[in-house]
Parts: C-alpha cells; structure tokens; sequence
C-alpha cells in the first residue's frame, strides 16, 4: 500500500500535477488525486514524512531533471514539477521535524539590493527543499547588511544570492565585501545567479559557486556539500 502511493506521487511530480483538478503532462489524469491529495493519503496511511520525500518526491524531481537535462523536457515541464513540490513541501513542513527527516543543510536565499525579481529563485528554493535541504528565503530588495544579519543568526551553511538586472549585479559583491567586513565569510559557501550573471563574475567576485539555472544551482549545492560532509 505504502509503496503503491509513494509510486503514485512519485509520477503526479513527474507530471506536474498539484491537485486532482489538473490535467498534467498525460491525457484523462483530471479527477485522480494530484500530489496535494497523495500527500493527505500517504500521511493518514503511517506513511513516513522521510519516506514521502526520499521515496516519492525527490525521486520524482530527479527524474524529471533527468528528463530536462536529456532534452526530453523543457523548462515549462520543470516549472510545473517545480510547482507540486513547492504545494507538497508547505504541506509536509509542519511534521517534518520530528519523524525522521533531517536536511542536508541550511541554505539562504535573497535577491539582493535593488531588484524586485525572485521567480529564478524560487524555483531554486523548492529544488533545494526537494533535494533535502531546508531554504530560508529572505526575498528580494534585500540589503547587505540585513543578509549578514541573518547569516550570523540561521548560521547556513550556504547562502544563494541571486541579481536579475546588470545594475544590480554590484550588489552581490558588495553582499560578499560585506560578510568578509563581518568576520563571517570563511563560515558559509557562497552561490551565485540570475540572469546577467557569469561564471566569469562570480570567480571575480570571489563567489563560492555559480548557477547558470536551476539545475546547475542544486548540482553545486550538492557538489560543495559533499565537500563539507
């Protein structure tokens, strides 16, 4: 039985199905549970909040970043899994603290200073959260100062700062410059992104690593955490 619905949010992920009102990437799925109702199911069953998200949905999200970097899937298919992890990761935060599910690590999320997008963001937040890590997004027009703040209050293990526009490109630096200021940047690995950002700038601005997408974000998030562990 466990297994049976485990396998069941595992393929609503696949498909990007939130609830049993969506069609999803295959015909005649509306009316079966999407991945909000599974979750219900699975947790009135006894099954674990552990075995829901190693089993069924990371499990789910790595097939579909299988798929994506195959070229099998596009970023809408990735945006709509993205979508039911996000629904599925709210309904299971309450009990995952206590039944057997400990994060990776911590993370910090913010778009700096200045600029008023996050949708790249997000969808780097809920991969990380799928992949096992807890995420604080700090959200977006954050000051320097205000991250360091929070950098030496959560004690992450990580912090992603993401810009979407060049004029506020300086501001990651400067985010950096910052924690250096405080005594703080030797204590948490730093990840950079959004769209106007390079490689290039990240190793100039002494960045810990550089995300190109999504994908690429969580694949060296997982890369330094092995390096840590």
């Amino acid at each position: 039985m466990s297994g049976d619905i485990i396998n069941l949010i595992l393929e609503n992920v696949v498909q990007g199905r939130v609830t049993q009102g969506e069609e999803g990437l295959d015909e005649g799925m509306v009316g079966q549970p999407g991945v909000s109702e599974l979750i219900y199911q699975a947790l009135a069953s006894g099954v674990t909040v552990k075995d829901i998200i190693n089993n069924g949905l990371t499990a789910g999200m790595e097939t579909v970043m299988r798929k994506c970097e195959s070229g099998e899937y596009c970023f809408p298919h990735m945006l709509a899994s993205a979508e039911a992890m996000g629904a599925a990761m709210k309904i299971l935060a309450p009990y995952s603290a206590n039944n057997g599910f400990n994060p990776k690590g911590k993370i910090l999320m913010a778009t700096v200073k200045g600029d008023p997008n996050d949708f790249g963001k997000k969808i780097v937040s809920i991969l990380l959260q799928v992949m096992g890590y807890e995420v604080i997004d700090l959200g977006t027009d954050i000051d320097s100062q205000s991250i360091v703040e929070a950098v030496r209050r959560e004690k992450p293990q990580f912090l992603g700062l993401s810009a979407s526009l060049t004029s506020t490109m300086q501001r990651i630096e400067d985010t950096i410059q910052a924690l250096t200021e405080g005594g703080l940047r030797d204590n948490v690995k730093v990840i950079v992104g959004g769209a106007p950002v390079s490689e290039d700038f990240a190793v100039s601005i002494g960045a810990d690593g550089y995300g190109a997408d999504g994908l690429q974000a969580v694949a060296v998030v997982e890369n330094l955490n092995s390096i840590l562990v």
